[in-house]
Parts: C-alpha cells; sequence; structure tokens
C-alpha cells in the first residue's frame, strides 16, 4: 500500500512538482524572512557582545537600549568599585557627537570613550594600528567600514574627493581629533559610524553636563555568583546591573516594539504559512479528489479508513519533505548571497526547525481537508459510469 500510495503521489507529474513547489515556495518564505528578522534583531546587540570583557553593565534604571544614554553620577563608579566580588569596575561614556571632515563634511557618529589606564571595553579587533595609539594626544580609532563610507565630499587643496584614512584630522564637537587606527566591529543595526577614545577625552568632547558617566563595565571575581553581585550593586548605587545577555535582550526588546520590524516580518512569515495552506490544501485536494476512484477499489477490496489515512498521509510527508527541503536551500542560498550584499540575513539552528513544524502543520491541516472525501466515500463508486 505505502509503494502504491507513492506511485500515486508520482503519477501526474505535473500536480506533484506543482504541488512540491508550492510547499517549497511556502518554505522559502517563511525560513527566508525569519532568518532575516533574526539577524537584523541579533544585531541590535552586536556592540555589546564586541564588549565582551565585562561580566556585568550598570546603567540607570530607565536605559532602555544601548543608545539611549541616561548619564550616572560620578560616585558610581567609586561605590561598585567598593563591592564584595567585584573584580575590576571601569567607566564607559557612549553617545552621539557632530563630525566634521577635514574638507567640512558633517555627520554623525558614536563616540565611545573607554577606560584611560586599562583601555578596558575596547573594539575587539583592531585593523590598522593599537589600541596603544588611545594614549597619543587628540586620538581617535574608527570602524574600519565606517572609513570606507565617510568621504571628503570636496577633498583637500591638491586632491579630489577620497574616503577617509587613517591619519586624517577631524573635528568632533568642534575639538580636534586625529584618526590614529582602524577596528573591525560586528555588523550592527545601527549604521552610524562609531569612534572611539580614552574616557577623559570623551569627556573634554562632550557637551559639559553635571552627570556624564554613561556606564560602568564590571568583572567579577571568580568563584562569586554573579547574581549576589548584581542584587548588591543595586542595593548600593540604585541602579541597575545587568549581564551583557539581559542587556542585550532588554535592547532587542525595546528596539523591536519601537519599530515596526516585528510586525512586518511576521505578516511575511504568516503570508507564507496561508499561501503554504492555500496551494498544498487546494493541490492535495484535487489530487485526492482525482484519485478518488482508486481508493474507493481498494475500500471496495477492504481497505480500511485507517489504510487510506496511512496513505495520505505518505504522500503528503514526501511532498512536505521535498518541498521544504528545496525551500530551505533556496532560503540558504539566497540568504547567503544577499549578506554579501549587507542584508542582515542569519539562520539560527532553531529556524529550520520550526520551519519544519509549521510546513508539517501546513500538509496536515491541508491532509484533514482532503481526507474528509476519503471517509465520506462509498467503495460502490468504483463500479459507476
Amino acid at each position: 500500500m505505502n509503494v502504491f500510495a507513492l506511485k500515486m503521489l508520482v503519477g501526474d507529474r505535473l500536480k506533484y512538482l506543482g504541488l512540491v513547489i508550492g510547499i517549497a515556495f511556502a518554505s522559502l518564505l517563511i525560513t527566508q524572512q525569519a532568518s532575516i528578522f533574526y539577524g537584523y534583531s541579533h544585531r541590535i546587540g552586536a556592540w555589546i557582545r564586541d564588549t565582551s570583557q565585562a561580566d556585568l553593565w550598570v546603567m540607570d534604571e530607565q536605559t532602555e537600549y544601548t543608545e539611549d544614554r541616561k548619564p550616572l553620577t560620578d560616585t558610581t563608579l567609586q561605590r561598585v568599585r567598593s563591592i564584595d566580588g567585584v573584580a575590576w569596575a571601569v567607566p564607559m561614556w557612549k553617545g552621539y557627537l557632530r563630525i566634521r571632515l577635514a574638507d567640512g563634511t558633517r555627520v554623525q557618529a558614536r563616540l565611545v570613550g573607554i577606560d584611560d589606564a586599562t583601555l578596558l571595553g575596547a573594539p575587539p579587533q583592531m585593523v590598522e594600528g593599537s589600541l596603544a595609539d588611545l594614549h597619543r594626544d587628540r586620538s581617535v580609532l574608527i570602524d574600519v567600514d565606517s572609513l570606507a563610507d565617510l568621504r571628503l565630499r570636496h577633498g583637500l587643496p591638491g586632491e579630489g574627493p577620497r574616503a577617509v584614512k587613517v591619519g586624517d584630522h577631524i573635528d568632533v564637537n568642534d575639538h580636534e581629533a586625529i584618526v590614529v587606527g582602524s577596528f573591525r566591529r560586528t555588523a550592527e543595526f545601527f549604521w552610524d559610524p562609531v569612534l572611539y577614545t580614552t574616557y577623559s577625552r570623551a569627556l573634554t568632547m562632550a557637551p559639559p553636563e553635571r552627570r556624564q558617566l554613561t556606564f560602568v563595565l564590571v568583572k567579577v571575581k571568580e568563584g562569586v555568583a554573579m547574581a549576589d553581585v548584581q542584587r548588591a550593586i543595586t542595593a548600593a548605587t540604585g541602579h541597575a546591573a545587568l549581564t551583557g545577555a539581559e542587556f542585550e535582550a532588554t535592547s532587542e526588546k525595546y528596539v523591536l516594539a519601537k519599530t515596526g520590524i516585528l510586525v512586518n516580518f511576521g505578516i511575511t512569515i504568516v503570508l507564507g504559512f496561508v499561501i503554504g495552506v492555500l496551494v498544498a490544501g487546494q493541490l492535495l485536494y484535487n489530487f485526492v479528489v482525482e484519485n478518488l476512484r482508486y481508493y474507493a477499489a481498494m475500500k471496495a477490496m477492504g481497505a480500511t479508513n485507517g489504510t487510506l489515512v496511512r496513505m495520505v498521509l505518505i504522500q503528503v510527508a514526501v511532498a512536505a519533505g521535498l518541498g521544504f527541503g528545496i525551500g530551505l536551500g533556496g532560503a540558504a542560498i539566497s540568504g547567503v548571497a544577499m549578506a554579501h550584499g549587507g542584508l542582515a540575513f542569519e539562520m539560527d539552528w532553531r529556524i529550520p526547525l520550526l520551519g519544519a513544524a509549521a510546513i508539517l502543520v501546513v500538509c496536515v491541516i491541508a491532509a484533514l481537508i482532503s481526507i474528509t472525501r476519503v471517509f465520506r466515500l462509498e467503495p460502490a463508486v468504483v463500479f459507476k459510469g
């Protein structure tokens, strides 16, 4: 019976290919859009993951994401350092400032100021220069992607328009700075250029405020429970102390809630699901209707409803497996191609599993719709006309 069910499935090659292609298209929509959504949401916390030296981030309890600057008092740093279980704690300044390039081109950028002595909180990978160059006068580092994107539109005397390069002079909020190196960062959700300098220099460049400290980065001593240190910091300072994963989750939740990304990708994923149900359901229904005489003949020969249901489910499983495999492969290939163009595509291992579950639900729904005709089938129909 199982072999006969497969022969029935592939007997009409046009309908068989249409069924597989319909499921493949639904699979591609679901897995591709889910991977792009995951890629964008995962990029929101990229800067946090790059700053991996710290176990905890101390911040204002109302801070909602990485670029939400709610400064702390300078005494917060000393309070954190005095807590048992803290191996080290260093300050960080982060915020948006105006940048003017050497030819007068103006852009908006994010400036990060890290601890002067230890340079903890620095970018993960240097490309040109060294991290120690930040100890030079007026020095800043720029991410390598922004070096390629930032252009002197008017050029300098004796040369035409060109990209910014190491050694160029720029103004950061009307303070002269020199680009002494470049670094590579993980692709982020936020597209603005990122500059690093020392904490004290960042305070000089930033507009004066009574509160200037943005974050305190904390390393917990070995053998000390993270949760205990978090509670102690909150009790001593009144501020939130989040792990990198917690800070990342908070940022993702806020950005996704405040933008249309979740809704847009959710609509596309649901659309793929609906298309899969309609296409697979229609094709399966037509397939069963056109083969009613065969099911009737098998019923007349003593086949039970259970046997016929098993045959239909085998046909559905084969078509769904092939369609999902083709769709998943298409999503992966197109995703790799789009990733080279800068699109956030990241297929987490859970996406194929969830995609397979979605397609399985689609095909089971379609099978249930088509099987009802088999249940109502009278064996005598095989002897009519």
